[in-house]
């Protein structure tokens, strides 16, 4: 209406139009202050804008509203979340949604001896390296299927090893789990246990022996059932919404090296920067440094007597 006062004015004073449209002229007058003199709010809003964005773009522009939110607060901003998604809907953003598509990477061996469930989906630990969880995926190439596969401790959900391969063979499995050992310092894990679905690789006697080797015990759950290994299937979900079918992601992978290099850049922004909710909203990496910063007693018998 402001707009159709404007170009009708010259001819017709704008008392006059106000009387004939549905408009008090006091409106109208208001609304041309703000457009040489915004208000308070509207300022504001720009300045926030920014933020958003620049927020938004930093973590590869698949947080939503919630995500963004605590972003925004985490990083020194005084806004509320209704503010964030009005903000988000003005610059026409979004975050990335999750689509459920069925994954059939499980090829049990009939023959293995399976290890006991010891998770009985109970994905909670005290403390890290008391459980890992591991599954496969897949992603397609134009050179082929690229399988990956990760192992995610539980206590905070970081990934600690991966590994992405042209094959779904038992060795590339080994390089995850041997990575993983590496993040951890090299060092015998006892008590760790690390649980898997009935896929062959993870019932093989070479990763039952490599589990020996490094101290900790095979965990292995039912076939074809997600839910026996939920937070295997979450990460593998979040990895295929964020970076394999993300905002900046190709159509069409071209090989496996193009996407390994994705993952290694996902695999770090997730551990180091992204918020999860298991967390506390803080990445999986200050989780952990936390964890370990408060087992930490204050010496005593310090100073001078």
């Amino acid at each position: 209406m402001v707009g159709f006062i404007d170009d009708h004015r010259d001819e017709f004073d704008v008392e006059s139009i106000c009387r004939v449209l549905p408009i008090a002229s006091s409106t109208y007058y208001a609304a041309k202050r703000r457009e040489t003199a915004p208000s308070a709010r509207a300022v504001r809003d720009a300045v926030m804008m920014q933020v958003l964005m620049v927020l938004w773009v930093a973590n590869r522009k698949v947080y939503g509203a919630h995500k963004l939110w605590k972003a925004a607060r985490r990083a020194g901003h005084d806004i509320g979340r209704d503010r964030v998604a009005r903000l988000m809907r003005q610059m026409e953003i979004e975050g990335v949604s999750r689509r459920r598509r069925k994954v059939f990477t499980t090829i049990s061996d009939p023959d293995a001896v399976r290890a006991p469930d010891l998770v009985n989906r109970n994905f909670t630990a005290d403390r890290p390296n008391a459980l890992w969880v591991t599954d496969l995926t897949y992603v397609p190439t134009r050179t082929g299927m690229a399988y990956v596969c990760f192992i995610v401790d539980a206590f905070s959900r970081r990934i600690v090893g991966w590994r992405v391969a042209s094959h779904m063979k038992t060795s590339m499995v080994l390089d995850a789990l041997e990575m993983a050992r590496r993040s951890r310092g090299r060092r015998r894990l006892i008590g760790l246990v690390t649980h898997a679905d009935a896929g062959s690789q993870f019932t093989s006697v070479r990763f039952t022996e490599r589990l020996d080797e490094i101290g900790a015990r095979p965990s292995i759950g039912t076939v074809a059932d997600s839910y026996d290994n939920a937070l295997a299937e979450t990460t593998n979900g979040l990895y295929k919404t964020e970076c394999v079918r993300g905002p900046d992601a190709p159509t069409v992978w071209d090989d496996v090296d193009q996407l390994e290099l994705a993952t290694l850049s996902w695999v770090h922004w997730f551990n180091e920067e992204r918020l999860h909710s298991h967390c506390g909203d803080i990445p999986p990496a200050e989780s952990e440094a936390a964890f370990y910063a408060a087992q930490q007693t204050a010496p005593t018998g310090v100073g001078n007597q």
